[in-house]
This record gives structure tokens, C-alpha cells and sequence, in this order.
């Protein structure tokens, strides 16, 4: 079946496929800086960076490509992304990124919890008029499969692929899961890139006090502009060095450290200690933050944070073609209880928000820290302002200590829930 799925695609080609998502990047921020009133106006209400995402799905949608057999998700998440977060935090000041207090640790404990209990709650909600809906016995009981996106939504990748080891839902129903995983997050990430054009306004109705993120934005943003210089080619190559050179040590690390703690201490799998992914993630940021108190810091002027946000980019839109989304009709009921389950963690984070008056900044990076992990965390911090993205970064990481051990936690109330 996967492999017809394949032949089935119009373009099969991932060069031909990375030439289209590069043309549908350029036209999307080319026509979002044009001066005209048709194109100020759309991009007002529909944000630049939600149709980075909507864009490449429909490619997938329609049958042009196939982007669950594409290489390009795997390259971009493997090599830009490591390589993107070293370039975005090599400007940071982790001075004044402490100085944002303790509302957005708040804020990102409140998303976990609100995915641990909310997947448990969805099945009880669903199985109340809908019993069958989270049925099933074995490998195909629907809360095994669940499991793996609570892996997903605290966290990230290297958490699912835990859930799916420990808990052992069939292939064909853990295959059904990553698509409601995928599209239900999507949605979410769609309002949260909405709401970052409004946060003023959001803001104003929690009484939340933004003049950290302020700040800290203020700060960087002068940074900048202090250190801004025209980019020599010197500086590109050092600049791309930088990013791929530390990329290429990260990997080189974390193939030899994750194997020697799967053999010497397998039981921190449960942290995700044994996973490369996880280990490429800490060590690029790391590097990067280190950078950060040295003199390489200056490269932010020769553009450093802007390649690095290019590359984000590109990873954005090989997310976006994993999606299909026709396949909320072959299973509409399950994204029924991803839906119930997503909205029980976005009250819990509106409702504690509004409590402890959290700048909208904490409560969409400390969602998305668990919910997308360091792939999407750095994405919508940076859709506030591309300073910020380490700080999105730096939440997610944690989201990937805790991700096995909430993930867990999650399944067995699921279990418990449905017998």
C-alpha cells in the first residue's frame, strides 16, 4: 500500500519537490512585503507563517506529491534545525531570558499537565455517548495507539517512537494516530499563529504585564542593529560554518552518547537519554548558548539569526506537506477525541493564564514546547519576534526530559479509564 501510495504521486522527485516548497516560501514572503492594500489587509487576517505550513499540505492533499515518503522532512529536521537553533541562540542573552521569571515555567507545566489528563478525560467524554469510538482490545485498543501522541504532545518525535516501544499499538492504528496527531496540532498551532497578531489585545484581557518579553525583544533587536553590517561572502561562509560545522559535531556526539547510555543504562530511556534525536537538539543548542558568550556572538550582524529563521522556514514547510487533510474524513470520530483532548489542554492553559496574568508569549511557547517540541516551539517564538525563538528552544528541551515520564503517566490513566 505505502509503496503504491508512492507511485501514486504526480512528483516523486524531493528535488523537484524542494524547488516547489522554495517557490511557494519565496512567493509567500515576497507578496507579505509587498505595499499594497489587498495584500496588507489578507495578511492581517490569515499570518504569513500559518500559510508557510497550509501551503505545502495541499501539495500532499491533492496528490501532487507524496510527503509521507519524502526526505526532505528528514533532512530539514536533521540538518536545519540543529543548525537553525545554534545560529538563533548565538545572539542570545540568557541574562535576560532568566529575567522573564517563573510565568512561562508556569505556563509550560500547565500544557503537560493539561495533555496527561486530558487524554484520559477525552476517552471517559467520548466513551460516555460513543463507547465503541475508544474501544478495542489488544494492539488495537484505541488508548494504546493515544498513547503515542501524548508521546507527541510532550515533547516530540523521540517521545512518540517511546510510546509506540512501550505500549505497542498495532501499525495500522499508530499509523491513524500520527495523522490525528499531526492535523489536530496543526489546528491548534493555526489559532496560536492567529492569536499572535492579537496578543496585545489577549494580553489586555489577562491584565498580563508583557514588559519582559518586551525587554528582552528591545534588547536583542538593539543588538542587532548595533552589530549590523552588510554580509561579506566571508561572513556567509563563516556564518553557514558555524551552524552545519556545529550540526556536524552535534550528530557526530550524539551517535556515540546515545548507544553508550541504550547499552550502559538502558532504563533512561525513560528520559529520552537513548534517543540521537534528543541528544542532537541538547548539544546544537548548547554549542550555540556557548557561542553566545564569545566573541562569535557579533555574527548576528552579518545576519546569523536571519539565516538561521531561513532555514526554520524550510522546515515549516516539509511539516506542512506530512499533511493530508482528507484524512480527517476516513476517521472522523478519532479526531473527535484529539479535538476533546487538545481543548481540555487549551482551557487549562487559558484558564491558569488569566489566573496568574501570563503574557500570551508564555501560554503559545509553553504549549507548543510540548506540543511540537523543538521543531515548533522556536517557531511560533519566533513569529513574535525572531529574537525570541530561543526561548522556545530552551522550554522545549525540557519538554523532552519529561516527555517519556508525563507520556507514561498518560497512558496508564488511559488504561485504567477504558477497562
Amino acid at each position: 500500500m505505502a509503496g503504491t501510495e508512492h507511485v501514486d504521486a504526480l512528483i516523486t522527485n524531493d528535488a523537484v519537490v524542494f524547488g516547489i516548497l522554495m517557490a511557494m516560501l519565496a512567493l509567500i514572503f515576497y507578496t507579505s512585503n509587498l505595499d499594497k492594500p489587498f495584500f496588507k489587509k489578507f495578511y492581517t487576517a490569515v499570518p504569513m507563517l500559518l500559510l508557510c505550513y497550509f501551503l505545502p499540505s495541499l501539495l500532499t492533499t491533492f496528490g501532487i506529491v507524496d510527503g509521507e515518503h519524502s526526505n526532505l522532512y528528514f533532512v530539514a529536521s536533521r540538518y536545519l534545525l540543529p543548525a537553525s537553533l545554534v545560529l538563533l541562540t548565538l545572539s542570545i542573552d540568557l541574562r535576560e531570558v532568566f529575567k522573564l521569571g517563573n510565568k512561562a515555567l508556569i505556563m509550560f507545566l500547565t500544557g503537560t499537565f493539561g495533555v496527561v489528563i486530558g487524554g484520559p478525560l477525552a476517552i471517559l467524554i467520548t466513551s460516555s455517548f460513543n463507547p465503541d469510538l475508544v474501544g478495542g482490545a489488544g494492539p488495537e485498543a484505541v488508548w494504546r495507539g493515544m498513547t503515542t501522541i501524548a508521546g507527541s504532545w510532550i515533547g516530540g518525535g523521540a517521545n512518540q517512537a517511546s510510546m509506540y516501544e512501550i505500549f505497542k499499538p498495532s501499525d495500522r492504528l499508530y499509523s491513524i494516530m500520527i495523522t490525528v496527531d499531526v492535523l489536530v496540532a496543526e489546528v491548534w498551532m493555526a489559532l496560536l499563529l492567529i492569536g499572535v497578531g492579537k496578543s496585545k489585545q489577549i494580553d489586555k484581557y489577562f491584565k498580563a504585564d508583557a514588559s519582559s518579553v518586551e525587554t528582552l525583544k528591545d534588547k536583542m533587536h538593539d543588538f542587532t542593529q548595533r552589530m549590523s553590517r552588510v554580509a561579506s561572502t566571508t561572513d556567509l561562509m563563516v556564518i553557514l560554518a558555524l551552524g552545519l560545522g556545529v550540526t556536524g559535531l552535534a550528530h557526530f556526539l550524539a551517535d556515540n552518547i546515545a548507544p553508550f547510555i541504550a547499552e550502559n543504562a538502558p532504563y533512561l530511556n525513560k528520559l529520552s537519554l537513548t534517543s540521537n534525536f534528543f541528544w542532537l537538539i541538547i548539544l546544537s543548542t548548547t554549542m550555540g548558548i556557548g557561542m553566545s558568550f564569545t566573541k562569535l556572538r557579533n555574527y548576528e550582524g552579518a545576519g546569523a539569526s536571519k539565516i538561521g529563521t531561513v532555514f526554520i522556514y524550510i522546515l515549516v514547510a516539509t511539516i506542512g506537506m506530512k499533511m493530508n487533510v482528507t484524512k480527517i474524513f476516513e476517521h472522523p470520530g478519532l479526531f473527535m477525541v484529539g479535538a476533546i483532548w487538545m481543548s481540555i489542554h487549551v482551557i487549562l492553559l487559558l484558564v491558569v493564564g488569566k489566573i496568574i496574568r501570563a503574557p500570551f508569549f508564555f501560554l503559545a511557547v509553553g504549549s507548543k514546547a510540548n506540543i511540537g517540541g523543538a521543531a515548533s516551539a522556536p517557531v511560533v517564538a519566533a513569529a513574535f519576534h525572531p529574537s525570541l525563538a530561543p526561548v522556545g528552544v530552551l522550554l522545549a528541551v525540557i519538554g523532552y526530559a519529561l516527555g517519556t515520564y508525563g507520556a507514561w503517566l498518560c497512558g496508564v490513566l488511559m488504561q485504567v479509564v477504558a477497562h
